[in-house]
């Protein structure tokens, strides 16, 4: 099955996302990190999560930054030390609102 394709107003959501800077780093107090979105696989069941349910992830913490640094490296150690997609996506939210 084809991934859905994002509609305008999905679209414009994750840009705004994106243009949050990475969450991490920005709860690390290096704000303004380039960041793409990362799609929540908590709840999902091996889906890829709706584009509302996305978080700001620059590479490092989204994928290159090793065990416990990028969530594709280790989603349970990651969580240990960024708190959990969750959290995080709370607080993107909170931030957009």
């Amino acid at each position: 099955m084809a991934k859905k394709a994002a509609t305008k107003a999905e679209t414009r959501h994750m840009a705004a996302v994106a243009a949050l800077g990475c969450i991490v780093c920005t709860n690390n107090h290096h704000p303004d990190t380039p960041a793409h979105v990362h799609h929540l696989l908590s709840h999902t069941m091996g889906k890829r999560s709706p584009h509302t349910s996305t978080i700001p992830l620059c590479a490092y913490h989204h994928t290159q930054g090793g065990y416990g640094h990028a969530i594709h490296a280790g989603k349970q150690a990651f969580e240990a030390r960024h708190g959990t997609e969750v959290e995080l996506l709370e607080q993107v939210r909170e931030m957009l609102a």
